[in-house]
Formats: structure tokens, C-alpha cells, sequence
């Protein structure tokens, strides 16, 4: 049972990578099978339905809403323009009027006579897909997506936060433990994704930020730096909606930790290239990894393999908690099945954490890393 662990991230200078691209709701597609895209080009579009705004006549005109009928100056499936007359009810022999227009503009969805309400829904908003990665559209989900194919470099992190973007990749590290400093970011930043080694603080992501990067990519982060740089504290089941300035991966966890030397090499290696970039993690199920994409010919920079197989001194990440983030090597690796605190029996193995903690994790909660 070696074998039985989750896969670790991928770092690779010679990848094939399929992206399925799919809308929210179903719309239409744009590209055909065979056709090559860039990552700007939209490949599928679709409206979301605006919303209903209701708008209660009974109570704006004073009437009972059997009597909203007669003071109606629209119809159903009628369009409508913000501050249009809507109802109009006179009273007095016509001295006293009372009218209620329209608060936006849209479509008359609805209207009921046992309430008296009418409802405006606003126009759709319009959802476009793109492409994300440069690459060849190689099926087409109908109604849907596609998946678009690349062949490139592809490096996967432990963690991330926001979203897709595309920029150039820029080395601001010598070393793979050398924090990443103001003094190292370019004068102009526009449109890069800078990596570094071991850390970045909150001055060096707004500074970089300031000067136009869209992305970050470093070896760890510290927790309150991570809280300041969101704005809240996260959970870490599902990441990539932030509404952050530039899009942060982190390749091996929560600290203060060197950037592997096989990503930090790649990386360096592929320094000058476009690269497509997201922060989009969650690690129950359905797996998902923030990444880097370097399409074209990177296979010169591919390195050696990883290992694949569990045993004594493997180094290893856990992937979830209460040790999630943290580095170590496997210490022992117990042949029979054990209880863990969720009243599972499950294979475990032992791991010597980077801080001199033995600790026991199920297999399947961590992975080999480089």
C-alpha cells in the first residue's frame, strides 16, 4: 500500500493540459473543434436573466388591488423605460391625482390582481467565457463550453487566492529561501506575474500591486499577512472569488517556506514568457489547484521525475487540516490500518513535521512533493 496517497502538485516544463471552459447557465458557443484561441478571445456567451423588481401599486395609489386594474398604463411583456408612467388613479372628479413610474428600466414580468403588484424585471446581464490558456479547441460541450488543449509548463500551488489573468513571468528572487523585497519588484510591473523564493509581505504584494502586477507567485505567506491582503480571515475549502489587485499562489504553504528548487528552477527558467495564471483552490472534493501555464515549447525545462512511491524519508505535504500547509519527511510507514479521530480506520503513516513534530496523518492527507 506505498502508493496510497494523493498526488501531489504537478511541476512540469513538458505538460499536455486540457481546460474545460463552461458557462454558468446554458448559452452559446462561439468557437468550433480544430480552432486555435488566445486566452483573451471569448469562446461562449450567455445572458443572466435580470431581476424582478417589484413594484407594489396597490399601496402607491391609495387603492384596494381589484381597483389597480383600471389605473394600469402597461401590460405584461411590455418594455419598459426607468421612470415610465406605470399606473395613474385619479380621485375627487380628477382635482387628486396619484401615479407610480417605473424605478428602472426592463420588461413588465408580471402583474397580480390579488396583490396589486406589478413586477419590472431589469435586462439580462451578459456572461462572457473566455478562454483563459492559448491553445486548440478540441471538443465543444453543447450550450455550454469546450475544453481547449496546450502543451506547455505547468506548475500547480498548494494554495491561492484570486482569480484567472494573464501577464508575463518576472524573477525577483536569487535564491529559493530569499524573501522577495520591495527593492527587487521593476520600476513598472504592468501586466507581470512576478516569482520569488521564500515570502512576500503586505508592503511588497501592495507595492507590487501599485505598480501593475497581476500575480504573485512565492513559497508561503504568513496567516495575518494573508487576512490583511484579503481583507478577512479565509477558509481554505474554496478560494478564487477575492477581489484582490493581483492573484497570489502559494507553492508550499503557510510560513515562512522556501519555494521548492525544482519550481523555483522552472520558474526561473521561464522567466520573459506569457503565462495564464488563477488562485482558484478547494481541497475536498473535486480537487482543485491554483496554477501557472507557460504554453509552447518548454520541454527543456521539464527536470528530472518525481518520485511516486510512499517510503521512509519521502517528503511530503499535508493537505488538510490541523497540519494543512505543513512540510515533512515520512518517518514510518505502519503496515496495519489504524483509528483515527473520525472513528474511520484508515492507513496512516508518520511524518517528522519541519518544526521536530512526529506527528500521525491518514495517507490520503498528504502528497509527495519534489
Amino acid at each position: 500500500m506505498g502508493t496510497a496517497y494523493t498526488p501531489g502538485l504537478t511541476v512540469s516544463g513538458c505538460a499536455t493540459i486540457d481546460k474545460t471552459r463552461r458557462l454558468p447557465i446554458k448559452g452559446r458557443v462561439l468557437v468550433a473543434p480544430g480552432q486555435m484561441v488566445e486566452p483573451e478571445d471569448i469562446v461562449a456567451r450567455a445572458e443572466l436573466p435580470g431581476e424582478v423588481e417589484t413594484v407594489r401599486l396597490a399601496e402607491a395609489l391609495g387603492l384596494e388591488p381589484p381597483e389597480v386594474q383600471a389605473a394600469l398604463r402597461v401590460h405584461e411583456g411590455e418594455a419598459v423605460s426607468e421612470n415610465q408612467l406605470l399606473a395613474e388613479a385619479r380621485f375627487f372628479f380628477g382635482l387628486f391625482r396619484a401615479e407610480v413610474r417605473a424605478p428602472a428600466a426592463g420588461v413588465v414580468d408580471f402583474y397580480s390582481p390579488v396583490t396589486g403588484h406589478l413586477g419590472i424585471r431589469k435586462p439580462p446581464v451578459p456572461i462572457e467565457l473566455r478562454a483563459y490558456i492559448r491553445g486548440t479547441v478540441t471538443d465543444v460541450i453543447a450550450d455550454e463550453g469546450v475544453i481547449i488543449r496546450t502543451r506547455g509548463a505547468l506548475v500547480q500551488g498548494i494554495f491561492g487566492v484570486g482569480g484567472e489573468r494573464t501577464g508575463r513571468l518576472c524573477h525577483v528572487a536569487q535564491r529559493p529561501d530569499e524573501d522577495v523585497e520591495v527593492a527587487a519588484l521593476p520600476a513598472d510591473c504592468r501586466g507581470l506575474v512576478l516569482t520569488g523564493g521564500r515570502l512576500a509581505s503586505f508592503e511588497v504584494l501592495a507595492e507590487a500591486a501599485q505598480r501593475g502586477a497581476v500575480g504573485m507567485v512565492v513559497g508561503g505567506i504568513k496567516d495575518e499577512t494573508l487576512a490583511r491582503y484579503v481583507g478577512r480571515r479565509l477558509g481554505v475549502a474554496v478560494t478564487g472569488q477575492e477581489n484582490v489587485p493581483l492573484t497570489l499562489i502559494l507553492t508550499e504553504g503557510f510560513g515562512a517556506m522556501a519555494m521548492a528548487e525544482r519550481t523555483f528552477a522552472l520558474l526561473q527558467r521561464l522567466a520573459g514568457q506569457e503565462c495564464s495564471i488563477s488562485g482558484a483552490t478547494q481541497i475536498r472534493a473535486g480537487v482543485q489547484r491554483p496554477e501557472i501555464i507557460v504554453p509552447g515549447d518548454t520541454a527543456a525545462a521539464a527536470g528530472p521525475a518525481l518520485r511516486t512511491e510512499l517510503a521512509v524519508g519521502t517528503p511530503i505535504r499535508i493537505i488538510r487540516f490541523p497540519y494543512f500547509g505543513r512540510l515533512g519527511t515520512v518517518s514510518d510507514l505502519p503496515a496495519e490500518p489504524q483509528i483515527i479521530e473520525t472513528g474511520a480506520r484508515v492507513r496512516v503513516l508518520k511524518a517528522l513535521l519541519d518544526d521536530g513534530r512526529e506527528v500521525v496523518v491518514p495517507r490520503a492527507n498528504v502528497e509527495i512533493i519534489a
